[in-house]
């Protein structure tokens, strides 16, 4: 009977809903009240106030040689690595322009993320003239935390010591999917020997915490081929598994036109796709940390979760909260706690700018104290799995009509003044933070905005 109740649920709640690493989301954002001198502004009184927190700094590192395409981030496909030495000038000579800004000489640098594109697309020495770029003259937080995302068919040993020198402790693989049929569908090829071997090179290197991506929905998978693709992946005890919805939205990413809604498994197919490995997971002693992300008891971000530490940005889940994340390279965001900007989303646009001496940012959101007071709420719910309504705030009781449903359904418990979240409601966490999402509830226009909830 439980499981009938379960199915029910998640045919009624799998509708297209937001993944919630900001608030207001990007679809959202009043970028004609947005511009830069109020943005530097924000950026300064953020930095003034939270100097204790340090810096999170995220790189976008955008190129790739092949297209994956069941892929939604911005890229640059191309086989012509002389692009590399240019576009690291460029990155540094924006941090430069954000050291001035924050008129400090010695930031502290709680956290580096490199993400892509494919930032082992990059050669060793190229990486490192970035970090030692970025860390020069800076100081870096006593618990630092350095991560960057690796193709395992590209990430080669000298990647691996090379960041590991400069501080890098984490690293995520982007796996996706260990089938022969659906890696040469979405373009992603990587053999299981890849995978072992970055992995055992990593953990004897001294890597703390591995990372690995898996993806449900994507096309010609079966329930027999997500549990052969599973069970290699826990065969191998990464730290940590994402393990993600395939978000289909061919209308802004034509790459995946390379296959048809008829290759996807929809409906009941996908469910089952998700229930299956979310089970193998939990069965294997991995944990629910937040949304799609699971991890053993002794990683850093259980441990985080477990202390209340847990933070959610433009990064995903990390294990700590900064006020202040600068979003360096093309199409990165920025996060200011009270405002965001993000960057151009082409290369030459971005050269240009950075030519010129300018931010590159091209769009962005300056919260309203309406936006702060949402964005506490959904960040508790999505970190916490809990929240407390603030005394007086105009929107609770209209908020607590929106889960009024979900209530009923057994998806969270609801008091006078807060709600948390039930162990079923775990698995929808983002239906749940629509509730709270005034701006989505103010517009009928999500389908073609926003990826399936499950």
């Amino acid at each position: 009977m439980e499981n009938k109740n379960i199915e029910h649920l998640i045919r009624k709640y799998n509708v297209a809903a937001p993944r919630y690493t900001s608030y207001p989301t990007v679809p959202f954002w009043e970028n004609d009240r947005f511009n830069t001198p109020e943005w530097e502004e924000r950026v300064k009184q953020t930095y003034a106030s939270s100097t204790g927190n340090g810096v999170s700094i995220y790189i976008h590192l955008p190129f790739c040689e092949d297209l994956c395409t069941y892929c939604g981030c911005n890229t640059r496909i191309t086989k012509n690595h002389k692009v590399e030495d240019p576009y690291i000038t460029a990155v540094l000579k924006e941090w430069a322009m954000y050291k001035q800004l924050l008129e400090d000489t010695a930031v502290k640098i709680s956290e580096i993320h490199l993400g892509g594109g494919t930032p082992t697309f990059f050669q060793p020495a190229n990486l490192e003239r970035l970090i030692t770029g970025i860390l020069d003259g800076n100081t870096c937080a006593e618990d630092a935390s350095f991560s960057f995302e690796a193709h395992p068919a590209n990430t080669t040993e000298s990647h691996l010591k090379t960041l590991y020198r400069l501080g890098f402790r984490r690293l995520s693989l982007g796996i996706q999917d260990f089938d022969a049929k659906v890696q040469f569908v979405i373009n992603r090829l990587q053999t299981v020997e890849d995978v072992e071997r970055v992995v055992a090179q990593a953990r004897a290197i001294g890597y703390t915490s591995i990372n690995f991506d898996l993806i449900y929905g994507l096309p010609f998978q079966t329930e027999s081929t997500i549990t052969e693709t599973i069970d290699k992946a826990l065969e191998m005890q990464p730290d940590r598994i994402s393990f993600y919805s395939y978000a289909h939205v061919p209308w802004i990413k034509p790459g995946q036109r390379r296959f048809t809604e008829m290759d996807l498994p929809e409906g009941e197919s996908k469910l089952r796709l998700y229930k299956l490995g979310k089970q193998m997971i939990g069965q294997e002693g991995y944990e629910d940390v937040g949304m799609d992300h699971f991890a053993r008891p002794d990683d850093e971000l259980f441990l985080a979760s477990r202390a209340g530490r847990l933070h959610r940005n433009f990064m995903g889940y990390a294990d700590r909260y900064t006020p202040l994340m600068i979003g360096l390279g093309v199409s990165s965001i920025s996060d200011a706690w009270t405002g965001f900007a993000q960057n151009v989303k082409t290369v030459e646009e971005y050269h240009r700018l950075i030519a010129e001496g300018k931010l590159p940012v091209v769009k962005g959101h300056l919260l309203t104290g309406e936006d702060e007071i949402l964005r506490r709420y959904i960040l508790h719910m999505m970190c916490r799995g809990e929240m407390e309504f603030e005394r007086g705030f105009r929107l609770n009781t209209k908020i607590k009509e929106r889960l009024e449903p979900m209530f009923l359904d057994g998806l969270l418990t609801m008091g006078a003044d807060n709600v948390r979240i039930t162990e079923t409601g775990k698995s929808f966490l983002r239906n749940i933070c629509m509730a709270f999402d005034e701006r989505l509830q103010q517009t009928k226009e999500q389908t073609r905005l926003f990826s399936q909830a499950i």
